[in-house]
């Protein structure tokens, strides 16, 4: 597998200054989150760190990664191809970089959409990507508060911002994104 330092210089030949900068929030936001609520803060870190590698690809280029690599696009992902981007990155941190960890994998792959049971480190970067420091959005402190002080209330918060957000726009919401919340909601509140 490569090294972060390896996965950093992929990322500044892959993605424009600001993207990279989220990045690296991203890693340290997951970082904090994982010593707080005891995940794998090595598998926090490199996870938080490349979850967004396929983000400023060719839509068309993420979809054919995605198809090529066994993933069903559904009506969803062909509206907005974009949001398939976590998949895509998940395939480039397995078959280049070298990642095996499935829960690794799983968080890269579902930090833009979540998924009913969501394991400790999957939730991590899920939060880390929306709260980490250069996000700045109305609600965004509120969300950071209650993530410190519940992971899984922050998660459901999340939860519900993204779907008005999805709805304010017109756009469809992703069933995980549905299934995730409901989950939260009958299985750890």
């Amino acid at each position: 597998m490569w090294n972060e330092f390896e996965m950093e210089e992929y990322l500044k030949k892959n993605l424009t200054k600001g993207r990279l900068k989220h990045s690296l929030g991203v890693r340290d936001t997951a970082e904090i989150l994982a010593k707080k609520y005891g995940a794998d803060v090595h598998k926090a870190r490199i996870a938080g760190l490349i979850h967004d590698c396929a983000k400023q690809m060719d839509e068309n280029k993420i979809l054919d990664i995605c198809s090529e690599n066994g993933y069903k696009l559904d009506y969803i992902a062909c509206k907005n191809p974009s949001i398939m981007h976590g998949a895509a990155a998940s395939v480039i941190a397995k078959k280049l970089m070298g990642v095996e960890d499935e829960d690794i994998l799983n968080s890269i792959e579902y930090h833009t959409t979540g998924r009913k049971n969501m394991s400790l480190l999957e939730k991590v970067i899920y939060l880390a990507d929306y709260i980490e420091p250069s996000r700045d959005f109305q609600g965004v402190d509120i969300l950071r508060e209650t993530v410190n002080k519940d992971l899984n209330e922050g998660l459901l918060l999340s939860f519900n911002n993204t779907i008005e957000l999805v709805i304010s726009r017109g756009n469809l919401i992703h069933l995980n994104t549905v299934e995730a919340r409901n989950y939260i909601i009958c299985n750890e509140k």
